[in-house]
């Protein structure tokens, strides 16, 4: 391994930045950046594209063409070693005659997992792999997580009042946040690969679950709806609104009644799953998180009810908690925002304003460090 110099990480930077641009945008694939430098210059850059190609190695070297012969390739994850519908990375790399790779992380993908690096160095090209090793892990953590253990990484947003109510009375929609913070929650939508409800707000709220951020629209993730019975109904807006570009989801088990798997199946840019049923009534949540990553997603933004909320918390399901707390007090009758919860706790790791919101992000505490927060 070469020395992980200032040089190394200032251009592995670089390449991160560009990877972050197609956050949400490239399952099944990860977001991969790639810059090359030459002399100590950048000749060219590039980042994995919506869908998950053109590779950004690829889009790097044919911006570079005939220049990349001698210089140094930067990715933040192991360049990809088998054909699928492009040709592999490692291998274009060796061909346009890059003397040195340096990559931030091995790709778990049984396909790549070690062989794309082993392309290289049989190729003589100089390989360093590590620089901004974690920062690569975190960008791309629902890709990994998906690929290591079969689960996409969840992340459940809860909007609360001071006295932790998250509507007005149950079942009721109700506005809480601030219009200032609306923005960022937007954003957070077009950085997951989908967003998940269940069937109860999908009744109670009517949502349309898309982006709608100027320039942003086309982010719009995967729209997933718990709902073992399909109660969806076709005439809402998540359904209206779903087309092979914004697909809607709904994951249901066998109670679902022929008549309404026949009528939905029919309809443009819905997506039907079926899975088990969960032991206590209502569905497995594990096998549609499961279900979620066999089909490609690995990062999942929760956007439900106290109920669906209450479960994936109580499950251990849930790897972010984002809560953002509005100035109102609801009081007595209100929604709570968790039931039943289970002792949970987390840690915080950042907090900040959206608007007159608190925002704060929270990560599980591992369980043999729980009682340091008693």
């Amino acid at each position: 391994m070469l020395p992980d110099t200032a040089q190394d990480r200032r251009w592995m930077q670089a390449a991160l930045n560009l990877a972050q641009r197609g956050v949400g945008q490239t399952w099944p694939n990860p977001s991969v950046g790639c810059v090359i430098v030459k002399d100590g210059v950048l000749i060219a850059r590039g980042w994995t594209q919506p869908g998950g190609r053109p590779h950004a190695e690829a889009i790097a070297l044919a911006a570079a063409g005939a220049a990349a012969r001698g210089a140094t390739l930067y990715v933040t994850l192991e360049p990809c070693a088998h054909h699928g519908k492009t040709p592999p990375c490692a291998s274009t790399i060796v061909a346009a005659g890059i003397a040195r790779v340096v990559s931030a992380l091995e790709d778990p993908d049984p396909r790549v997992a070690g062989r794309g690096h082993q392309i290289l160095r049989e190729a003589e090209i100089a390989l360093d792999v590590g620089i901004e090793a974690a920062a690569a892990a975190q960008l791309n953590a629902g890709y990994l997580r998906r690929r290591s253990v079969g689960m996409p990484t969840l992340t459940l947003k809860l909007a609360l009042t001071l006295d932790g109510k998250i509507a007005a009375a149950p079942g009721q929609r109700t506005a809480i946040s601030s219009p200032l913070s609306l923005p960022h929650v937007h954003l957070m939508r077009a950085r997951h690969d989908a967003i998940l409800i269940g069937s109860g707000t999908a009744l109670a709220d009517d949502p349309r679950l898309d982006v709608r951020l100027p320039g942003l629209e086309a982010r719009t993730p995967v729209r997933v709806v718990l709902d073992s019975q399909l109660r969806t109904p076709p005439g809402g807006q998540l359904i209206r609104s779903a087309s092979s570009e914004r697909p809607v989801w709904l994951i249901h088990d066998d109670t679902a009644t022929k008549d309404r798997l026949a009528r939905l199946r029919s309809l443009p840019g819905v997506g039907l799953f079926c899975i088990p049923s969960g032991g206590g009534g209502g569905l497995d949540l594990r096998a549609a998180l499961h279900c979620l990553a066999d089909n490609g997603i690995g990062s999942v933004m929760c956007e439900g009810g106290a109920r669906l909320a209450t479960a994936l918390l109580t499950a251990g399901l849930v790897n972010t908690l984002v809560t953002a707390h509005c100035g109102k007090v609801f009081g007595h009758g209100a929604q709570e925002a968790l039931t039943q919860i289970e002792d949970t706790r987390f840690r915080l790791i950042a907090q900040e304003r959206w608007g007159q919101d608190i925002v704060s992000r929270w990560t599980p505490c591992p369980p043999d460090h729980r009682k340091d927060h008693d």
